[in-house]
């Protein structure tokens, strides 16, 4: 069996995330200035690893992604109504999550469009999925990868939240490996979080 070389850009990446998320989510006063910061940084990070994707047409992916990023918000919607229906305890970290670390002012919601959507998408699928891709098939990458976007928000201390990240990890990565389109996920990613954040929070 043939022994795979280790790939240090990964696992750099990997710790620099691990580093800043940690950072970000130690105070909640300032999150959004850390975790916007850190986003900058992986965006660097990232650009200078892998090129941008971008195989479909301007219409395609600002319509798939749309759609697709209205899907995953419809997903978590029926998935926090169940917890209700179900009178979980995790209704209450849903809201505590919303109250600690939703933006509330106008530049934190030009940060959540302008660098946290874009950031993670060129991070987490243009960079760590696609690095895995040359080692693993595309389900074990789109997985692996999953797990380790989601890995990164056990610093906000809540399951829900690190629940979410994986599924809308694996929605992403395999809109991204079957596309080949880093703007159609980011669009996607833009639109959930629009819809999450803006327009009908689950709050």
């Amino acid at each position: 069996m043939k022994k795979r070389p280790i790939d240090f850009r990964l696992l750099f990446g990997l710790v620099i995330a691990h580093f800043l998320l940690f950072f970000s989510f130690q105070d909640k006063t300032i999150f959004w200035y850390i975790f916007s910061a850190s986003l900058l940084l992986l965006i660097t990070y990232a650009m200078f690893q892998e090129e941008v994707d971008d195989e479909a047409s301007f219409f395609t992916y600002l319509s798939f992604g749309a759609m697709s990023g209205l899907f995953l918000y419809i997903i978590l919607w029926l998935g926090y109504h169940a917890i209700g229906i179900l009178h979980l305890p995790f209704i209450n970290s849903i809201s505590r999550l919303y109250r600690w670390f939703a933006p509330s002012v106008f530049w934190q919601y030009l940060a959540l469009v302008l660098v946290a959507a874009p950031g993670e998408e060129l991070f987490w699928r243009g960079f760590i999925q696609k690095r895995l891709l040359t080692y693993y098939g595309p389900l074990k990458s789109i997985l692996i990868a999953s797990v380790l976007y989601a890995s990164v928000y056990i610093y906000s201390g809540s399951f829900i939240f690190v629940l979410a990240s994986f599924i809308s990890g694996i929605i992403w990565g395999c809109i991204y490996f079957w596309k080949k389109s880093m703007p159609m996920v980011i669009v996607s990613h833009l639109v959930f979080d629009i819809m999450i954040f803006i327009i009908l929070p689950l709050k």
